[in-house]
């Protein structure tokens, strides 16, 4: 699915943050991806979502060399990937329902083609009774579950999710877990950002280690 192949990244004329990255993400697959703050994660989770391109290297996705995708196909590329952020990035000024249902308003789709599949998903993740809600009043647990909602609205082949469960008390941490073994299950490749070793240790996952922009690989 990705490939990447002596990867390096660096801002600008300053040292390299991310070096010589060689691995691959298989379809239907489960990993980690983990190190101390400042080693990369975040930045290596926006080369796999196109958002930055690499230095020097070879990325590959679905089969692609990301330096052949022009920028009118991006958009379309992207959309076969969804992303978590770690804050969230909900609309303030739209319901969790439209906040979810967003990815299918800007290209542009009618309404009742998503309608049934949005609310499906939001009873799926426990936001049933919180669809009419904006996010100001949602809780931090339910900004989450809206924000991995509108990641999976699009049905993505890969997901990205910067450290899920940051902010979120340890019970409901296990739960939104749950939720992305489940999506694993039904095949879609998973990739979680996070430094919580407990976390980690609830599943049998390959581990991408992250240490002064080198990676790695425990499986």
């Amino acid at each position: 699915m990705i490939r990447f192949e002596n990867v390096g990244l660096r801002y600008g004329v300053g040292p390299e943050v991310l070096t010589d990255l060689s691995f691959q993400i298989d379809p239907h697959s489960f990993q980690f991806l983990t190190g101390p703050s400042g080693a990369g994660k975040t930045t290596l989770l926006r080369l796999l979502f196109l958002s930055l391109r690499p230095t020097r290297g070879l990325i590959s996705v679905f089969g692609r060399e990301t330096s052949l995708i022009g920028k009118r196909e991006l958009p379309g590329v992207r959309r076969r990937i969804g992303i978590v952020f770690q804050d969230f990035r909900l609309l303030d000024h739209l319901t969790t329902y439209q906040n979810v249902a967003l990815p299918y308003r800007v290209i542009g789709m009618e309404e009742s083609s998503y309608r049934a599949d949005v609310i499906d998903l939001l009873k799926w993740v426990g936001l049933g009774e919180r669809m009419h809600v904006l996010p100001p009043i949602l809780s931090g647990g339910e900004k989450q579950r809206a924000a991995i909602a509108r990641a999976l609205i699009t049905k993505p082949e890969l997901l990205l999710a910067d450290e899920p469960t940051g902010n979120v008390d340890p019970p409901l941490a296990r739960r939104l877990l749950r939720l992305f073994i489940e999506l694993n299950r039904l095949g879609t490749a998973v990739v979680i950002a996070t430094h919580d070793l407990h976390l980690m240790d609830q599943v049998d996952a390959r581990r991408l280690v992250l240490e002064d922009g080198r990676m790695e690989i425990f499986t």
